[in-house]
């Protein structure tokens, strides 16, 4: 079923709307590190009257390819995808999580031969299929020398689990330098804890932006967007315009960011 093609003057007109955002948004006001939830894949096959929800998957990949060519095209430097949560690998149904998995790992493999892109996966490999994995590891390998654009693959992410993946990691190498528990507690600190997450080393979000008009985080990065702004579009994650990203981002430019206030 196809889409109801949108009237010729309204696109035009959409066009200029959109030149004109753009020339509005400067270098200083973009955010650094945009981090996108990718939600109402599965409605928007509903609504399309699509018998399986994997026509949703399939065409909100293809719009996560398109974001990230916004975001590269702004200079925005790290990209993070929501694709697949933890919670995901047991509230699916496995024909619908086999589809899924099948299309995250295609969307790596092209995403590691596009550009000059820096793909790394961010999440646990506990729970995914093998070849899920392979995939994922073999865009990280294939584009570590890449210095374009920082692509982050949430898959199997969950935020709970991260932060206490970190921490054993933390106590794992403290153990293994042979220091004390007294010693731990006056070394742990935020900045220590935030250089054993899965995003180590890479700026926090500054923007998180959600589709589908749901507000809330779903256990996606819980620690690092402590201080990050948010912005809910009621676009479908396939429907997302681009217009809808450059609202996005001239909204995000025209607040006043406060740290812990």
């Amino acid at each position: 079923m196809q889409k109801p093609q949108q009237p010729l003057g309204r696109g035009i007109l959409y066009g200029v709307y959109q030149r004109r955002l753009r020339r509005g948004l400067t270098a200083e006001t973009l955010p650094r590190h945009v981090a996108m939830i990718i939600d109402g894949n599965r409605r928007w096959a509903r609504q399309l009257g699509y018998a399986s929800p994997s026509h949703g998957h399939r065409a909100g990949a293809a719009k996560m390819r398109e974001f990230l060519e916004w975001c590269d095209d702004l200079g925005i430097s790290v990209v993070t995808l929501y694709l697949l949560s933890s919670d995901n690998l047991t509230n699916r149904a496995s024909d619908e999580l086999d589809d899924l998995i099948g299309i995250i790992a295609d969307l790596a493999e092209e995403l590691s031969h596009f550009r000059d892109w820096k793909v790394k996966h961010v999440g646990s490999p506990l729970g995914l299929p093998t070849a899920l994995v392979g995939a994922l590891d073999a865009a990280q390998e294939r584009t570590t020398g890449n210095t374009g654009m920082h692509v982050n693959l949430a898959v199997g992410y969950g935020g709970r689990t991260e932060i206490t993946d970190a921490m054993r990691s933390i106590v794992a190498s403290h153990h293994a330098e042979g220091r004390s528990l007294d010693d731990l507690a006056e070394r742990l600190t935020p900045e220590l804890i935030g250089e054993h997450l899965y995003t180590g080393g890479q700026p926090d979000p500054d923007l998180v932006i959600r589709t589908s008009g749901e507000q809330r985080l779903s256990d996606f990065m819980l620690w690092q967007s402590a201080h990050s702004e948010f912005y809910f579009v009621e676009a479908l994650g396939p429907d997302l315009r681009e217009v809808d990203f450059l609202r996005a981002l001239r909204d995000y430019a025209r607040r006043h960011r406060r740290f812990g206030g």
